[in-house]
C-alpha cells in the first residue's frame, strides 16, 4: 500500500459496481424526466403557443444540429452517429472512473450523462431535439441542456478538488 498522501484508495469491486449502477440509474431517471418535459412541451406548444414568463419565454423549436445549432445542415444520421460515439466515450470514461471520483464529480457525471442521453434519444426520430426555453439573448434550450451544462461544471469542480479530499467519499 502506498504511503503517498495523494494516492486514491482502492475501491472494492462490489462498491465500484454499485457506483456504476447507481450512476446509470440516476442518469436514466434524468433522461426520462427530460423526455417527459419535452413531450409535454410538444403537446402544449405545437399550435404555436408562446408563454412569456418574464426573463424566459416558453416556445417550441427543433434543433437539428448540436450545441447552438452547429451542424444543423448535416444529414441527421451524421449528427446521430457523432453524438452517439461521443456519449459512448463519455459513458465509458465515467463508468471506469466513477469509483475514484469525488461525490461532486459523480453528481456532475450523472447530470452530464442524463442530459446527453435525453437529447440523444430525442434526436433519434430525425426531427431534431425539442427546445422550448427561450431568453431572447441566448439560443433556445431545454432541460437536458441545463443538465449537461451543470454536469460539466460539477464534473470540473469535483475534479479540481485535491485528491486528499477523495478519501472517505
Amino acid at each position: 500500500m502506498s504511503t503517498d498522501a495523494t494516492a486514491l484508495p482502492v475501491v472494492p469491486v462490489r462498491s465500484a459496481r454499485r457506483f456504476r449502477t447507481v450512476l446509470l440509474l440516476w442518469a436514466a431517471l434524468l433522461a426520462g424526466a427530460d423526455l417527459t418535459v419535452k413531450a409535454l412541451a410538444e403537446a402544449v406548444l405545437s399550435n404555436g403557443t408562446t408563454t412569456d414568463l418574464g426573463p424566459i419565454s416558453i416556445r417550441l423549436l427543433y434543433n437539428r444540429g448540436v450545441a447552438f445549432s452547429l451542424g444543423a445542415d448535416l444529414a441527421p444520421w451524421i449528427v446521430i452517429a457523432a453524438t452517439g460515439l461521443i456519449i459512448a466515450a463519455l459513458t465509458w470514461y465515467t463508468l471506469s472512473s466513477a469509483p475514484a471520483m469525488t461525490r461532486l464529480s459523480r453528481a456532475g457525471a450523472v447530470l452530464l450523462l442524463g442530459g446527453a442521453a435525453g437529447n440523444f434519444i430525442d434526436r433519434l426520430d430525425g426531427d431534431g431535439v425539442v427546445d422550448y426555453l427561450h431568453s431572447g439573448w441566448f439560443p433556445t434550450f431545454n432541460l437536458a441542456d441545463v443538465f449537461v451544462t451543470a454536469g460539466v461544471a460539477l464534473l470540473i469542480l469535483g475534479t479540481l478538488r485535491s485528491p486528499q479530499t477523495r478519501t472517505g467519499d
